[in-house]
């Protein structure tokens, strides 16, 4: 099979950064393009690049104009110079090597005292607490990106039948809580303020500042959610 290169526009963000956007959408086939490219431009050397930022359909690239200004000729910007050698790059096909990515089993413990919107969930779907559990494990999901806070993973995508809108005003969330916010699902790694579904809670530590790799997920990964008792979240 012949690889096709995503369709994608390169756009300035400031004065040193630029976008490589695929297009506003949640696509496997996409984010798996953003992350071989990410991997290619971590593994090349284009000058002044200090950066690279994978997102769920984007990559923001950030570098030092200084740098680039001892390489480009004085005919055009920095921005149309850096511009000219990603573009040289992407036109390069590159395969995934889906064998680096990992599955991951995450445990969770869906009851009520960890669960403090899944009866809500249930009472909006039409749908009992054990169906939502039977659904949210039944699927592998794929981490798209981590954000908004240190290891925080936005995966997808859940069940259009336990999909469900954020909450209109955030709530003080607990580390380890599962949530749902639309199709994506994910695990706040920190106590903070949050507007998803909260519908369980790993023991797991999704982020520990002490390891060399803080983040336990990172982008890429694929990850299968268990259920587990009360019982065995306290004495995991």
């Amino acid at each position: 099979m012949n690889y096709v290169i995503p369709a994608y526009r390169i756009f300035p963000l400031g004065d040193t950064a630029l976008i490589i956007d695929y297009g506003n959408l949640v696509d496997e086939h996409i984010n798996k393009e953003v992350m071989t490219r990410f991997a290619q431009l971590r593994n090349v050397n284009v000058p002044g690049i200090i950066e690279v930022v994978p997102a769920y359909s984007s990559l923001a690239v950030y570098y030092h104009p200084q740098e680039v200004l001892k390489k480009r000729t004085i005919e055009i910007t920095v921005y149309e110079w850096m511009k000219e050698q990603l573009e040289e790059l992407l036109a390069q096909p590159v395969i995934t090597d889906e064998s680096t990515e990992r599955l991951l089993t995450i445990p969770v413990c869906y009851e009520d005292e960890f669960a403090p919107d899944i009866r809500a969930l249930s009472a909006a779907k039409n749908i009992s607490v054990e169906e939502i559990i039977q659904l949210h494990t039944a699927t592998t999901y794929r981490v798209y990106m981590l954000g908004f806070l240190p290891g925080f993973s936005y995966m997808g995508e859940v069940d259009e039948r336990i999909s469900i809108a954020r909450k209109p005003q955030p709530v003080n969330v607990t580390a380890g809580s599962v949530g749902i916010a639309g199709r994506q699902t994910g695990i706040y790694p920190l106590a903070s303020p949050g507007g998803w579904q909260i519908i369980g809670r790993t023991p797991l530590k999704l982020f520990d500042v002490k390891k060399e790799e803080p983040a336990l997920l990172k982008a890429g990964d694929q990850i299968q959610f268990i259920s587990i008792s009360k019982n065995e979240f306290a004495n995991y």
